[in-house]
């Protein structure tokens, strides 16, 4: 994939290897903080891969009824240990994966500490990923929402429910052994932590 000049995105829960790889391949990384709230979208999920298939993890957010939210007022609802539940399917579907144990303890935090708003939790996810995965990039932030963009605009495009091969054709999954290799085929596009887990410092040469 050809390094692009700008490129802009949405905050994303553990995003998926489409996202990084865009990211990687972008000489100024942009994050959208002005838009409204979108649900059912990666903001708020990660899909991983466990011994069933490919599995959603969901961060619950306190909604308001019949209102929009700004994405940086979205807060998080601890009512359920969510936290417990995501980081117990990490380790179940990942424990015996080469790199796993190796970084873990980078993502743990995530899963103790509470962060109100999904926006910083967020934040501090991609942070946490780009220095693992040893990407030098900085992150600037929108300073007031814009329906049009002069450089590449990634913000609804990955999309758990959009075909990431439509929206760029030069992106071509590279398949790697997965976990659950012996029951599944190839499953393209999980969460980054897929990639990490099962690839570790060689993650970089799939995007």
């Amino acid at each position: 994939m050809l390094q692009q000049k700008n490129a802009l995105f949405s905050i994303a829960y553990f995003p998926p290897v489409h996202y990084f790889s865009e990211l990687f391949n972008t000489k100024e990384v942009i994050i959208e903080q002005h838009e409204n709230y979108s649900k059912q979208s990666y903001r708020n999920r990660c899909e991983i891969l466990s011994s069933g298939g490919k599995q959603t993890l969901s961060i619950p957010i306190i909604k308001k009824s019949g209102e929009k939210q700004l994405i940086t007022d979205v807060k998080i609802d601890y009512k359920n240990n969510w936290q417990a539940l995501h980081f117990r399917s990490l380790q179940t579907a990942y424990f015996s994966s080469p790199f796993y144990e190796f970084y873990i303890d980078a993502f743990r935090p995530f899963f103790e500490k509470k962060y109100p708003f999904l926006f910083d939790l967020n934040i501090e996810v991609i942070k946490t990923l780009l220095s693992e995965l040893q990407i030098e990039k900085e992150l600037k932030f929108t300073e007031n929402f814009q329906k049009d963009y002069p450089y590449k605009d990634l913000r609804t495009d990955i999309h758990p429910k959009k075909n990431y091969t439509t929206i760029n054709p030069d992106y071509k999954p590279k398949p790697y052994t997965q976990v659950f290799s012996d029951k599944f085929a190839f499953v393209p596009n999980l969460s980054i932590l897929d990639l990490l887990f099962n690839e570790g410092p060689e993650a970089l040469s799939f995007f």
